[in-house]
């Protein structure tokens, strides 16, 4: 990473307004440079990772945002307390409210980012489309006014023509933001995304503008110091999104023409001097078919994916933001500064993909990532243990990879992914490779409506298991349930006596010895409405496996927790097989297989539990009861909506029926699990 300048004048403590990767991510850098941090915390984050990593940690609240994170006074109360001469406020939460950053200012603290008013002039989508055109940086056709009557909004986006986007003023990170195809969806779409705009950043006014057909998301890093330097680390192409929120990131962008990237980089320098813009900035535009590009909104403040930049110039950012907000020149001229091989960045989400990318909660049982290097890069808030809730993104990790070109960077990047080995939670990382291997995201024929266009193949049920999958899941059982009985035969007890009578006593050991053979041990496990039972035997020359009154074959195998290699029928596999519970997943190349155990004394426990009900798929809040009560509905037919991890969520029907009653009223909070629509599967008749 380059550096260029003494640390004598940096900072000495500097606290860190805000949690999870990026402030782990942050003190990573102050740690290098010698800057002792200070971390705050939610009671949701009392035991996270990044007050682990600090040198100090502030309580400042409940675990709900908006009473701990989003509050100003006890950030700058937790600076005071513990002598921090700057915040950095990461991305997200303050980050970009300009309120905040001249409260910073009036205590005596520095706030590391741009000054209160270039946020200001950025925050506001409305004025900034503005004050880009008054720059001469090109903008897309829309509204971007005061008036906010919905009737009015309505007209405005019949004449700019259809498909708009809505977007909320304030927003950012795809949230507030809605795709509008006929004039007809228009006002609940509005509704919708005003709803969402006032619950994620306090102001509920809207842009609307012409949705470019088939175009890509390219944007430009600058960097500005308060000496009057300007620069530019290159592009960034994010097209690959998902409802607006960015998936994978790649730097450079592709298939970009010199000419392009240089007209695209003199614009985001000329937006960022506009402004009087100090620190690390983003220039956003949209790119259409055919190469014309238009501003869409600047991002005062480190982006999520900015490690990419980092790897393919070699510049630690945080450690600029640092030297900028001290009032050091920029370490590096323009023409300093250069950009080598390919980068891209996956997301890696605690959601479920196959279930209409649903948060999902819970503790990191398993968390194993493949080996940092030169190549491969984790950028993570969480350890294996830590839980993800509720309360805030569901981040788990970002995968980075770089490689000298982007096929090679690709091929890296779909290893990573596939060796990513979470349990306790369900992740998107099937869906990333899945996306990873598609075929115009491999030929870079890149644009915002990849995803939607392919979501039918990206989100194709997990392949069934075959033979070899079961029978090497039941074997990874058994060896793990081995692996345990030894443990504890082994280890001695707490008082360290009778450890050697029960490590010898052949009564302590679960082999299936019997007289003159051994018995079977039988696995039975069920995986898509399916159950097989695997039957284990030791003769005396050899293991043999087979499904239960079948033949069986010998199989020799080695387990070294959690990686299985077997050879069956002539053919070695090496594969991994976690085991947490009842549940066993086996990873087999870039497929995955979820088993559950079946225990026979509980084969029919909770079966019927909540038959036809629909469930909450997580803590939240009840926003809208949508669907009439006592009336037939179809499969997939909207049933309500709420509000969880700082997004709305649409309940659908399961199957076709009727719905008897919602057990849950709008504005209610309910739990995971809680029970929200007795709905019965059938018609009208069927109900009672």
């Amino acid at each position: 990473m380059t550096t260029g300048i003494s640390k004598g004048a940096l900072f000495d403590t500097v606290l860190i307004a805000n949690r999870g990767e990026i402030a782990c991510r942050i003190i990573a850098t102050c740690r290098r440079l010698g800057i002792r941090t200070v971390a705050v915390y939610s009671d949701a984050d009392r035991n996270a990772r990044h007050v682990r990593l600090a040198d100090e940690a502030v309580h400042i609240g409940p675990s709900a945002a908006r009473e701990s994170y989003l509050r100003a006074d006890k950030l700058l109360d937790a600076a005071r307390r513990t002598g921090a001469q700057a915040i950095h406020p990461g991305y997200g939460f303050l980050s970009e409210n300009a309120a905040f950053a001249q409260a910073c200012a009036d205590a005596g603290v520095v706030f590391i980012g741009p000054k209160p008013s270039s946020i200001q002039a950025m925050g506001d989508k409305r004025e900034a489309k503005a004050l880009m055109q008054a720059a001469g940086v090109p903008v897309t056709p829309g509204y971007h006014g005061d008036n906010q009557d919905p009737a009015f909004l309505q007209l405005q986006a019949d004449e700019i023509r259809y498909p708009v986007l809505i977007k909320a003023s304030a927003g950012g990170g795809g949230k507030g933001m809605r795709l509008v195809e006929k004039s007809e969806d228009f006002a609940a779409a509005l509704l919708s995304c005003q709803r969402e705009a006032e619950s994620s950043f306090g102001d509920a006014r809207v842009l609307i503008e012409r949705y470019i057909v088939r175009p890509r998301h390219v944007e430009m890093q600058v960097f500005g110091d308060s000496h009057g330097n300007v620069v530019h680390l290159f592009e960034r192409d994010c097209s690959v999104q998902r409802r607006h929120q960015k998936v994978l990131e790649e730097a450079p962008a592709p298939e970009l023409s010199d000419a392009q990237r240089e007209a695209m980089a003199q614009a985001a320098v000329a937006a960022a001097r506009a402004v009087d813009y100090i620190g690390a900035g983003t220039i956003e535009f949209i790119v259409g078919e055919g190469g014309d590009f238009h501003f869409m909104e600047m991002n005062t403040r480190l982006q999520v994916e900015h490690p990419v930049t980092e790897l393919v110039t070699g510049i630690d950012l945080v450690e600029w933001q640092l030297r900028a907000a001290a009032g050091q020149a920029l370490p590096l001229r323009q023409d300093q500064i250069k950009h080598r091989g390919h980068a891209i960045e996956a997301r890696l989400y605690a959601e479920d993909a196959l279930k209409g990318f649903l948060p999902s909660t819970g503790t990191l049982q398993v968390m194993q990532f493949p080996e940092t290097s030169a190549h491969v890069r984790i950028d993570t808030g969480v350890e294996q243990g830590d839980a993800i809730s509720p309360w805030y993104d569901p981040m788990i990790a970002k995968l980075i990879v770089w490689d000298e070109d982007r096929p090679r960077a690709l091929q890296r990047l779909r290893q990573t992914i596939d060796a990513v080995r979470v349990v306790g939670v369900t992740t998107n990382a099937v869906f990333l490779g899945r996306l990873a291997r598609q075929a115009d995201f491999s030929a870079a024929r890149l644009d915002t409506g990849l995803v939607a266009r392919e979501i039918d193949t990206l989100l194709a049920p997990l392949p069934e298991a075959d033979e070899a999958a079961w029978m090497l899941a039941a074997l990874g059982f058994w060896a793990h349930l081995q692996a345990a009985t030894d443990s504890a035969t082994s280890n001695p007890s707490p008082s360290g006596r009778g450890a050697g009578v029960r490590a010898a006593s052949p009564w302590s050991i679960a082999d299936g010895w019997r007289l003159d053979t051994h018995a079977a041990r039988f696995i039975e496990l069920s995986a898509n409405g399916q159950t097989r039972r695997v039957a284990l035997r030791q003769d005396r020359d050899a293991l043999r496996i087979g499904f239960d009154g079948e033949a069986a074959s010998p199989i020799t195998f080695q387990w070294h927790a959690p990686t299985l290699t077997a050879a069956l029928d002539g053919v070695r596999r090496n594969v991994d097989v976690l085991v947490q519970g009842s549940q066993v997943v086996l990873y087999r190349g870039e497929d995955r297989f979820v088993f559950e155990h079946v225990d026979p004394l509980h084969r029919h426990a909770g079966a019927e539990a909540h038959a036809g009900a629909v469930i909450a798929p997580m803590p939240g809040r009840i926003v809208e009861l949508l669907a009439p009560v006592g009336t037939p509905i179809t499969k997939g037919t909207p049933l309500l909506v709420m509000e969880a991890m700082k997004m709305e969520h649409t309940l659908q029907a399961p199957h076709d029926g009727v719905v008897k009653a919602f057990l849950a009223k709008q504005g209610d909070l309910v739990a995971d699990g809680a029970v929200l629509v007795d709905f019965v599967e059938g018609g009208a008749e069927d109900a009672p």
